[in-house]
């Protein structure tokens, strides 16, 4: 009975965390992102540390490399990318054009389809008219963002609490776990401090490796699109870095996005198709030869499935909020799960009939 009623709490308990989650939506995002930044930041403190820095100085030079990366991306990035959308903006009346001239009167001839059936042509009146209002919408958006003023001076001070947050969980990480750590009942603390390591393993590699992994392929295949001349290489690129979050997707979607765009720049050229190719396969062995094995090693990592249904699940629950705690949700259910699973394994349950029939009748 004791157990049971213990069980009830702890799911009472559970339950009142995620409807005081719910509730405090708006306020967790900067406190949300800064503890990320702790997490990520804290390995290179210690390093910065055990080499005589004092714990305060390393988070300095930790924050100061952060802002410093930020920065040169915003300066960098930006613009370029800026330039970029622009010129998907003027493709997609183009875009629109093949596709109708082209593409879907050869499949209308192969399927044997009616003159009328894909109506393209509406397709590129909402589009133009769409196009066309893109000064009214942006006009719109200024005047709402004006005025609604709370609204935009609480997003800037939620932006300006991250750094602030985010510096004082990294100065006092360690102190903050080793507390949490005394807390820990007695009987329970093997047991509770295994899942923690295992929990840690799950999101260190997400987090630490396969981000550094994104990261490496989109500055490979921006760097590699833009070397074929693709005027549209740093944001595929980057698009296909992102989409690497799922192992394969980002090869897919870039490469399918990278050989459009070659035939809207340069028709049907041989040598930037052959590039485009060239360019993602070098990718997809660079990853599966170096970066994987290098940067996220044999360490446990989340199942692509679990990641994609843990981000929309938590985005469809809670929101921004939500999708900022996906993982660390999912990598905790999932080691409770693999060691449910075992249990699951020794249990008479699972067991052979045989061996269950004997174990009753020893005495």
């Amino acid at each position: 009975m004791l157990g049971d009623s213990r069980s009830w709490l702890w799911l009472v308990g559970a339950l009142l965390l995620a409807w005081l989650i719910y509730l405090l939506q708006p306020v967790l995002m900067p406190f949300l992102v800064a503890t990320l930044l702790a997490y990520l930041g804290d390995p290179l403190a210690d390093r910065l540390e055990a080499r005589g820095l004092s714990r305060t100085w390393s988070v300095v030079a930790v924050f100061t490399f952060f802002s410093l990366t930020l920065l040169l991306m915003l300066l960098v990035l930006l613009p370029l990318l800026g330039r970029q959308l622009l010129r998907v903006y003027e493709l997609l009346p183009l875009a629109v054009d093949l596709l109708q001239q082209q593409t879907l009167p050869w499949l209308q001839r192969r399927l044997g389809l009616e003159a009328d059936f894909w109506q393209v042509s509406q397709l590129r009146e909402l589009l133009a008219g769409h196009l066309g209002q893109t000064t009214d919408i942006a006009q719109t958006l200024l005047r709402r963002v004006a005025s609604s003023g709370l609204a935009l001076l609480a997003l800037l001070g939620n932006l300006a609490l991250i750094p602030v947050v985010g510096f004082y969980l990294l100065r006092d990480w360690d102190v903050m776990l080793a507390r949490l750590h005394n807390l820990l009942p007695r009987r329970q603390e093997r047991l509770v401090t295994l899942l923690a390591r295992e929990c840690h393993e799950v999101l260190g590699a997400f987090l630490r490796g396969q981000l550094l992994v994104m990261l490496a392929l989109a500055l490979v295949y921006a760097a590699g699109l833009m070397l074929v001349g693709l005027e549209l290489g740093l944001l595929i690129g980057l698009l296909a870095g992102l989409a690497s979050i799922v192992p394969y997707l980002g090869f897919v979607v870039g490469i399918v996005a990278a050989l459009l765009a070659v035939l809207f720049q340069f028709g049907f050229e041989w040598y930037p198709l052959i590039g485009v190719v060239a360019v993602f396969t070098a990718g997809q062995l660079l990853e599966g030869m170096w970066l994987t094995p290098t940067l996220v090693g044999d360490r446990i990592g989340l199942h692509p499935v679990a990641v994609i249904f843990a981000i929309l699940a938590g985005g469809q629950l809670f929101g921004f909020t939500g999708v900022l705690l996906a993982l660390p949700v999912a990598a905790v259910i999932m080691v409770l799960l693999r060691h449910v699973h075992d249990f699951y394994k020794l249990s008479a349950l699972y067991a052979e009939p045989q061996a269950v029939d004997e174990e009753r009748e020893s005495p």
